[in-house]
């Protein structure tokens, strides 16, 4: 039995284009970003003479509709095209790029015609701010779109009758696993102590999955006069908002408080367990998502991976993760608190290419985007449907 390749269709509401898309993801392999090809069909009777364009646009968001300033979003285009599809400004073997582009090409008829973006390289990748279950209006996100139109040129309002819009996401893949296994080897001092405490906090490799627990190994050789209690492990999200506002959120999304002590002149070596997970945090507010296109596939942001010549004021957010060590030395004199902290990276693997995913018979289903509760979408929205 031959496999099937879903393909993704949407229609405008008076019939006029519709568009079809193999994949709504496209990967970032660091050296080069997947393009984002697909079909448009038109109806020459509903377009009534006029011209057919396609634009792809990132953008960034920042803020909810009730903290805009003067009543206006804060919205900035980090990168917009738009191309003519109809009437054809080149021939259609020029702009067929994949074999399901081809395939489509001959089902849908005459009518079709194909179209082809490539991504600049700096920009982003699709990562959103979670609201509160409370919150009216936008999230912060960065935020990929491909949208159909028809017009008599490109620069007038696009009406929402004749136009289709379909939300993408720009991802990334973990690059090939680093043998460095990240460490921090520390030594403090306190006053009135001889001998110094010695925190080693080592982690077994750089980058870990999603879903997976990331296993944090502590050494502690108490040689000072203090008594070290209330040990506890956290994973933190760091979330550099670099546009509008240089904003930084820090957030624990995984936490093991431990009952565990180390008296003066002993000492402790143990292994730790923690679920960096979107399931424990689905309520907090500021957690970086990867792009949503529905609930259930979505997860804690993956770490950003920048090219060093890139500008990082381009990209909009940037996510890091880190594993944290936190401890109390008390002693006569008063009690004092240690922290020692590891980076390291949080990510989806790279999954299989899948076999005869362009050869297979074709499945259209329709693109529809599932919307965050609490969300309010403003005029330029596409209206919500259920997925």
């Amino acid at each position: 039995m031959s496999p099937k390749h879903i393909v993704f269709k949407k229609v405008s509401r008076d019939k006029s284009v519709a568009v079809y898309m193999a994949k709504r993801d496209f990967v970032d392999h660091c050296d080069f970003v997947d393009p984002v090809d697909g079909v448009i069909v038109i109806d020459p009777v509903q377009l009534k003479g006029k011209k057919v364009y396609v634009m792809l646009s990132c953008t960034f968001r920042y803020g909810r509709q009730d903290m805009d300033v003067m009543g206006v979003a804060f919205r900035r285009d980090l990168f917009v095209v738009t191309r003519q599809v109809y009437p054809e400004m080149q021939d259609k073997e020029q702009l067929t790029h994949t074999k399901v582009q081809q395939k489509l090409l001959h089902k849908l008829g005459d009518y079709a015609y194909p179209f082809f973006f490539e991504f600049p390289d700096n920009l982003p990748c699709s990562v959103s701010l979670q609201p509160s279950p409370n919150d009216v209006g936008k999230k912060c996100a960065v935020e990929f779109e491909v949208k159909a139109f028809c017009g008599d040129n490109q620069d007038e309002k696009i009406g929402k009758q004749s136009s289709v819009r379909l939300t993408i996401r720009k991802i990334q893949f973990s690059p090939q696993i680093s043998e460095v296994a990240p460490f921090a080897d520390m030594t403090f001092e306190f006053l009135m102590s001889e001998k110094p405490l010695h925190v080693k906090l080592s982690l077994p490799k750089e980058t870990f999955y999603h879903g997976e627990p990331v296993k944090a190994s502590v050494e502690i050789t108490n040689s000072s006069s203090r008594n070290i209690k209330d040990i506890s492990l956290s994973v933190e999200q760091v979330t550099n908002v670099l546009l509008y506002s240089n904003d930084k959120y820090v957030k624990s999304v995984a936490k093991e408080e431990t009952d565990d002590s180390v008296p003066s002149g002993t000492t402790l070596k143990k292994e730790y367990n923690l679920y960096p997970m979107l399931a424990n945090n689905k309520d907090r507010r500021g957690i970086a998502l990867d792009g949503r296109l529905k609930h259930e596939d979505t997860n804690l942001a993956s770490s950003s991976i920048v090219k060093q010549e890139v500008l990082k004021e381009v990209q909009g957010m940037l996510v890091s993760y880190k594993v944290v060590l936190k401890m109390i030395a008390s002693g006569a004199v008063g009690s004092s608190e240690v922290s020692v902290e590891v980076p390291f990276k949080l990510m989806n693997p790279k999954p299989e290419p899948a076999k005869g995913s362009e050869s297979g018979d074709m499945v259209f289903e329709e693109f529809k985007r599932a919307y965050l509760k609490g969300v309010v979408y403003g005029d330029d929205d596409e209206s919500p449907t259920e997925a």
